[in-house]
């Protein structure tokens, strides 16, 4: 019997706790992580993934979400997603009712999501909407919420927003992608990511968060692995897979997140912003990486009380 772990990156720790409540009791890894992502969602205080979370250039909250499982490497999504607060489970029922398709995207996974009973909610808070308005304004911090430096290429990722703002004239009126990770009982390996996607973003953008293989890979074989920051960036670099490709080789979690960020760190991009990554094995072990000091991830297994915080490698 398998020792039941999930990780996630930073900001999961809200939701960790109603996954490990459910590994412990026996429960399936893949409950597990959309439990954890549904409760990030829910989180009104959290501005980059599910209800609150900052919107597209037209001031409508599009929201991205994939879950993916180890054994089977069944895959399910959805991107461009409005009115539905929480994508992940529109994922999972991709996945678990939709089998002859891997993702939906705007209107279709719109329909999908109401064809299964979902409940519709207004997305755009007021906060996020104050949010919205001032973060276009010049600033010292990065564009990824658990970033803290900003790069020239958050300056010019921040100036192209502003024009598209002003060009498709929106309403009147810390964000980042949340990775979830899990190993349960019997064995089983699931990887679930849930994001509202780069602020400003042209309506109808697709980040990584929704593409296998990118924001999210798991192979049940040597591991699963996640990202987050710039979803362009993973997308060119097939981060996810990198990471489970190097573990299969023979590389520690650490070091095959590590291996990933340093390739990707290799490609032209004029919006460059940070990106990270988390891997966990089916032996449970674990490590990250990421490209700014002090970056972490957190981690329950079993006999923990709360979510601990590790230190992410830096590249």
């Amino acid at each position: 019997m398998t020792e039941p772990i999930v990780i996630g990156s930073e900001r999961s720790e809200v939701g960790l706790p109603a996954a490990m409540e459910i590994l412990r009791s026996g429960g399936h890894a893949l409950d597990a992580v959309e439990a954890a992502l549904r409760a990030c969602e829910d989180n009104l205080a959290d501005h980059y993934v599910g209800t609150g979370g900052l919107p597209n250039a037209r001031g409508e909250v599009e929201l991205d979400a994939s879950i993916m499982v180890g054994s089977s490497r069944a895959f399910g999504a959805v991107a461009a997603l409005r009115g539905y607060p929480n994508p992940i489970s529109v994922a999972k029922a991709v996945l678990q009712q939709l089998p002859q398709h891997a993702l939906l995207v705007g209107d279709g996974a719109a329909l999908f999501a109401e064809e299964c009973g979902f409940t519709t909610a207004e997305l755009l808070t007021a906060e996020a909407r104050k949010l919205w308005h001032e973060a276009l304004q010049p600033s010292a911090e990065a564009v990824e919420g658990e970033n803290t430096e900003s790069s020239e290429g958050d300056e010019a990722y921040r100036a192209a927003a502003l024009e598209l703002v002003r060009r498709l004239a929106p309403h009147e009126g810390p964000w980042g992608t949340i990775n979830v990770l899990a190993l349960d009982r019997s064995g089983e390996l699931v990887v679930g990511v849930s994001t509202s996607g780069y602020p400003y973003k042209y309506p109808g953008r697709v980040g990584d968060s929704a593409i296998p293989g990118a924001g999210n890979y798991c192979d049940l074989r040597y591991g699963g692995a996640a990202c987050t920051g710039r979803g362009e960036l993973s997308m060119r670099a097939a981060g996810a897979r990198t990471v489970v490709e190097r573990l299969a080789l023979g590389d520690d979690p650490e070091q095959a997140c590590a291996f990933m960020l340093a390739d990707a760190a290799g490609l032209p991009d004029d919006y460059r912003a940070e990106l990270r990554t988390l891997a966990l094995t089916p032996d449970g072990r674990h490590g990250g990486a990421a490209g700014q000091p002090g970056s972490v991830y957190a981690v329950m297994t079993s006999t923990s009380t709360e979510p601990e915080m590790h230190p992410r490698r830096v590249v």
